[in-house]
């Protein structure tokens, strides 16, 4: 299993997106990927993807942004758009990067930002892996124990470690045991930057609207979308339920779907070795 120590060299650029900055970390050489973190307290894109760099940067050019409002990157995202104003500034790295078209990789919040990107513009998205994606039947049911501990960390008395530490144990992942305290340790402190804890980039909708709006099942365009896309979701999922797989499935014109068990929700971190495999033929075609 590929650890955080064992990641590939790494180019680094800070990109000016309409006036706001993106952070872009890139390795390897060939079809373009870009992978697109989860949305908790201290996520970034390369420590989410620690464990996939190295393996997918072998046949591919991996870029991974931080996403608007986390890591390095501009803080502050749109509350009453916030996965329209994600796709629009990781549309703004294709453009700042010269590329035409690329697969994108996303998990939670990355996934409702690829998603919406490909809604938006599918022509600029070639093949799309979600995993656990965010905003699929958000509106049918209330939101699940693992949601609500994510939008309440920035909530009531505020952030702490205990507060992360109890989210990612308990509700992020399937094997509790599986994430060093250095991981908690090192997300706690990104959580903490005062920008972030001033406006952050993910919280309950800022209204009913805004709500109905983050509910992919309810975009008729869900039915039209060309892209062919791979959904890989976590059999144990207590943060977006499993059954959002299904839904995608009977909605997307081309889609695989692959229910992981004895998984969380994330599939990328605690299934390196299937993620990795699942993902490089997908992405090359290889059925």
């Amino acid at each position: 299993m590929t650890t955080h120590t064992e990641l590939p060299a790494m180019r680094e650029s800070l990109l000016d997106i309409a006036g706001k900055k993106i952070f872009v970390a890139e390795a390897g050489e060939g079809p373009p990927v870009l992978l697109l973190h989860g949305g908790g307290p201290g996520a970034s894109g390369v420590s989410n993807y620690a464990r996939n760099i190295a393996e997918l940067a072998k046949g591919h050019r991996v870029i991974v942004p931080d996403l608007p409002g986390y890591g390095r990157s501009s803080k502050g995202v749109d509350p009453c758009d916030p996965f329209g104003h994600l796709a629009d500034g990781i549309r703004g790295v294709l453009d700042r990067l010269g590329l035409d078209k690329a697969h994108f990789v996303g998990n939670s919040y990355g996934g409702a930002c690829a998603l919406r990107l490909a809604l938006d513009t599918p022509d600029r998205v070639d093949r799309m892996v979600l995993m656990g994606p965010g905003g699929v039947g958000t509106t049918r049911a209330l939101p699940t124990p693992g949601l609500n501990s994510l939008l309440g960390y920035y909530t009531g008395d505020g952030p702490s470690r205990r507060k992360l530490e109890t989210f990612i144990r308990e509700y992020l992942v399937f094997n509790a045991a599986d994430v060093p305290e250095s991981v908690i340790d090192s997300r706690y402190r990104d959580s903490i930057d005062p920008e972030v804890v001033a406006a952050p980039p993910l919280r309950r909708p800022a209204s009913l609207r805004a709500l109905w709006r983050m509910d992919f099942t309810r975009d008729a365009r869900l039915s039209r979308l060309p892209v062919p896309t791979l959904v890989l979701w976590g059999a144990e999922d207590k943060v977006n339920r499993p059954s959002g797989g299904r839904m995608l499935a009977d909605r997307l014109p081309s889609c695989d779907l692959y229910l992981v068990a004895n998984t969380g929700h994330w599939v990328q971190f605690e299934r390196a070795g299937l993620f990795n495999r699942l993902c490089a033929d997908f992405l090359a075609g290889r059925r």
